[in-house]
């Protein structure tokens, strides 16, 4: 499917968008941020396969980050711009201070590198921010997931999967 060329002052207009959505974020200005996006406002955070829709939904997504993260800090890396998305490339940095997906506040920080994916309305607001990011390695700096292959690991993983570590023993056993 060919598409047409979006001028370079649509795709700049989109750029700069964009550049203020990560302002509002760094301010902690949650009316900013939703301010950004159009009337088709979507979040799709895909590392948690979770999915939020409308202005409602967006900012339930952006309270909870502000909560659980309150000096929330993102620093872009890179920047691609195309003619139907604008991907960054960013580091996301912070300190769990608040409740997040049912984990209490840890006091740890997190260093989490990110690529968000920007889609545009008709009047190039943003249509929706999509996320990718690596969730074992959030969850191993807040300090619940360890590496299997680590003491802590092979200790958490027998308390929480006896059967699963019964079997494996078994079929260990059999081979021999």
């Amino acid at each position: 499917m060919a598409t047409a060329m979006i001028p370079n002052d649509k795709r700049s207009t989109r750029v700069v968008i964009v550049e203020q959505h990560v302002r509002f974020e760094n301010a902690h200005d949650l009316d900013g941020v939703l301010g950004t996006f159009g009337n088709t406002a979507r979040y799709d955070d895909e590392a948690w396969g979770e999915h939020y829709s409308g202005a409602d939904g967006v900012r339930e997504f952006y309270t909870q980050l502000m909560t659980a993260l309150p000096d929330l800090e993102i620093e872009v890396l890179r920047r691609h711009v195309t003619d139907e998305v604008v991907v960054l490339e960013v580091m996301i940095r912070g300190t769990h201070l608040g409740a997040w997906r049912g984990l209490p506040s840890t006091g740890r920080r997190v260093e989490i590198p990110l690529c968000g994916v920007y889609t545009f309305d008709e009047q190039d607001r943003l249509a929706g921010e999509r996320i990718y990011y690596d969730r074992r390695a959030v969850l191993r700096q807040l300090g619940v997931f360890h590496e299997p292959q680590s003491l802590l690991g092979r200790i958490t993983t027998f308390a929480t999967h006896p059967l699963t570590i019964a079997k494996a023993l078994g079929r260990k056993i059999a081979r021999r």
